[in-house]
């Protein structure tokens, strides 16, 4: 019985290293891309552009401790030999999903801290940017499915 319960941790360990690492990686390229180098958008856009640039600067430090976090469970999880690479990767693409999601509805539609792009065209990027996320969650889950087999 012991055993048992033992496994199941580390099922939970690797779902959840996956997710950090997922989640932070997200952030992260989020961040760079839309932020930083295509200039769409900051983390919070409700204010002046330095608010916006700390706001980012933050965001930019939880996805780095999200992906840091992510990657000592991931060594954790190897050192000890019980590392399952499909509930790893089930859960790297929940987090990048799951991320990707909750930004497009909660932050782009509820708090509207701030839209994907300010165009005109706005519910194309919304459209493509969440049936992405949803992709991205269905794989996902697919892996963490078939890990348990």
């Amino acid at each position: 019985m012991a055993k048992r319960n033992v496994s199941i941790n580390y099922s939970a360990r690797n779902l959840w290293a996956g997710f950090l690492f997922g989640l932070g990686i997200a952030a992260f390229f989020d961040e760079t891309v839309f932020h930083q180098l295509l200039h769409w958008h900051h983390f919070y856009d409700k204010s002046t552009t330095n608010i916006g640039l700390v706001s980012d600067g933050l965001f930019h430090a939880f996805s780095w401790f999200a992906t840091i976090g992510g990657l000592f469970l991931f060594a954790d999880l190897r050192r000890r030999n019980t590392y399952n690479w499909k509930r790893w990767g089930g859960g790297v693409f929940l987090g990048v999903g799951g991320f990707q999601l909750y930004d497009g509805i909660i932050q782009h539609k509820l708090m509207r801290i701030h839209q994907i792009r300010y165009v005109d065209n706005l519910p194309v990027y919304d459209l493509i940017w969440n049936i992405v996320a949803i992709i991205i969650i269905i794989v996902g889950i697919f892996l963490i499915v078939r890990s348990k087999k």
